[in-house]
């Protein structure tokens, strides 16, 4: 595939992410598709297979800047709890407008979160795809709270991947909460409040 060709592609799932995430899947149209990525609807097929195809592709995109967000945010700072506690900030601060990269699309809200609760049971691949993803970033924290346990700054008896899901459900409660009319300094406050979930967890001295 020419090297263009390629640009172009990246450029129009780019678009697609944005177009999806504001609209979400149901409420946007072919039409809406071939204004935003300026594309014929021969072109779309051809390169996407169908608006579902394009979906997929769009929830790709948007699920690597997830996971690189964690691991960029997760490794700023040698403590695994730390660095779970800076991931925290960095998403209340995307989602109140104030930095990060999802801070440069439309809404605060997860497309993940939009996508599981938007299809039901419709499009069950799309449906599986943002649960797998949603799976993945479960498994993020489960390995960096694994490592925080066996540097011993969590106690013994904490389960990495209960305390994960702990996190996960309000992470995704972040997201939602950031789409009401609230002000970003509450948003910002969330972050910080949530960071603190983790202190019960921790060994002694481990503060």
């Amino acid at each position: 595939m020419p090297r263009s060709a390629i640009h172009d592609r990246d450029v129009s799932v780019e678009r697609a992410v944005r177009l999806f995430w504001s609209r979400g899947y149901h409420a946007t149209s072919l039409k809406d598709v071939e204004q935003v990525l300026d594309m014929r609807p021969g072109s779309i097929y051809a390169a996407f297979g169908s608006k579902a195809g394009l979906f997929g592709k769009a929830l790709e995109r948007y699920s690597r800047a997830i996971s690189e967000d964690f691991v960029r945010a997760t490794e700023a700072v040698e403590s695994p709890v730390e660095g779970i506690r800076h991931y925290l900030r960095e998403v209340a601060r995307a989602c109140a407008g104030a930095g990060g990269s999802e801070a440069a699309w439309p809404t605060p809200g997860c497309m993940l979160v939009k996508t599981v609760l938007e299809l039901g049971d419709e499009e069950p691949a799309i449906r599986e795809q943002a649960n797998q993803v949603l799976a993945e970033v479960e498994s993020l924290l489960t390995a960096r709270l694994s490592e925080a346990k066996a540097r011993g700054e969590l106690r013994p008896d904490v389960q990495p991947r209960r305390l994960a899901r702990l996190l996960q459900a309000q992470i995704m409660g972040l997201r939602v909460f950031a789409v009401r009319d609230v002000s970003p300094r509450a948003v910002r406050e969330l972050g910080e409040d949530m960071g603190r979930i983790i202190d019960p967890y921790m060994a002694q001295g481990g503060r």
